[in-house]
């Protein structure tokens, strides 16, 4: 079980991408900082690829199932031996029950503090606040006064140039796609290039240390 505590940073979120690019991503993240990966369900043939990151890059990559919005897609995820999940919306009680009985992370999406917090009284483990960027760092802040300090992950705009401020303002978590990688870079399986730009998000990133 991957504990909240041991929980990385960052998450890269592959969305998309065919299994060689989405392959040749996580063989780059390999031996650096960042060591989970997001694999979306609304990317053709999603369970074979992260049924294959996993049995090739599971010991050394955190593998993940992302756009989770059903029990039958959790339970497909989990029959490819994801170790979390995340989604867009909230997911009901049903699915983080589930989840939880098998000891697979669960981070529901969530916009406002009502949204939050249900999401953690139903037993969610942490809650994605997205779209983040569009509201902004202070967004945390504002939501921790009078709730308190919870574990948040943020998604939707997040990048080189902005994860450190959103970490400052409380969030535990980011979860970054575009905003690490060049598209082009993905789609070409260009190892090299990939990563340079780890090494440069990683040359940027606050890591709290």
């Amino acid at each position: 079980m991957t504990e909240i505590l041991d929980f990385p940073k960052v998450t890269v979120i592959l969305r998309g991408y065919n299994y060689e690019s989405v392959r040749a991503v996580v063989k780059s993240m390999v031996g650096t900082r960042l060591r989970s990966v997001e694999i979306t369900m609304n990317s053709e043939g999603a369970i074979d690829m992260i049924r294959k990151i996993v049995d090739e890059f599971g010991g050394q990559i955190l593998v993940g199932a992302g756009t989770v919005l059903t029990l039958e897609q959790v339970k497909q995820c989990i029959d490819a031996k994801v170790k979390f999940i995340l989604s867009p919306t909230m997911l009901s009680k049903e699915i983080l029950d589930y989840c939880k009985a098998h000891h697979v992370v669960t981070v529901p999406g969530a916009f406002s503090p009502t949204e939050i917090k249900q999401s953690f009284e139903d037993g969610a483990d942490i809650v994605k606040i997205f779209p983040a960027a569009r509201l902004g760092s202070k967004y945390i802040q504002d939501i921790f006064a009078p709730l308190g300090v919870m574990p948040i992950m943020v998604v939707g705009g997040i990048n080189c140039e902005n994860v450190s401020e959103f970490l400052q303002a409380g969030a535990s978590y980011a979860g970054i796609g575009s905003g690490i990688f060049n598209k082009q870079d993905i789609i070409e399986c260009n190892e090299e290039e990939l990563k340079k730009q780890i090494e440069y998000f990683e040359s940027k990133m606050n890591w709290g240390e």
